[in-house]
């Protein structure tokens, strides 16, 4: 196993010990990054909403069946704090079609199945946008340091 694919088996297994949490509620991007990061003692870089990482990435998205490990974004309109925008949602792709992420809970989805979601009177329901490689959202990462 190569050093990318031991990233993807660690962040799928830190993802699936959390399935059923609701420590993530309205936080995707954060509990993506977690998965990734916490898993793998690295820092990565990216938007401040998934929106805003999807748009960061736009150069490397792609359509179709999202690969095993890539990030996978959707447009997603809501209300935070009394602010109605496209906040986006993501997940992480664990293969065969079907990503993990935070909607209410910890859960895995098909990433087309997604887009049925029930969003609640304040959300819509997301709309694919596609997938980015871990290689690509690992540009500019780094190994986090531990302080003794």
């Amino acid at each position: 196993m190569n050093k990318l694919e031991l990233m993807i088996e660690n962040t799928v297994k830190w993802g699936k010990n959390h399935l059923n949490s609701d420590k993530y509620i309205m936080k995707c991007l954060a509990f993506v990054e977690d998965a990734l990061e916490k898993s793998n003692g690295i820092e990565i870089y990216g938007g401040d909403t998934a929106k805003e990482s999807a748009d960061l990435y736009a150069d490397s998205i792609s359509d179709g069946k999202p690969a095993k490990g890539s990030f996978v974004f959707y447009d997603c309109k809501g209300e935070i704090d009394g602010k109605y925008d496209n906040w986006g949602h993501v997940g992480f792709s664990i293969g065969d079609g079907k990503i993990i992420h935070s909607w209410g809970h910890i859960r895995i989805d098909n990433y087309l199945d997604v887009e049925a979601l029930d969003g609640s009177d304040k959300w819509d329901t997301p709309t694919y946008i596609g997938w980015v490689p871990l290689s690509r959202v690992l540009i500019g990462h780094k190994k986090k340091e531990i302080c003794i």
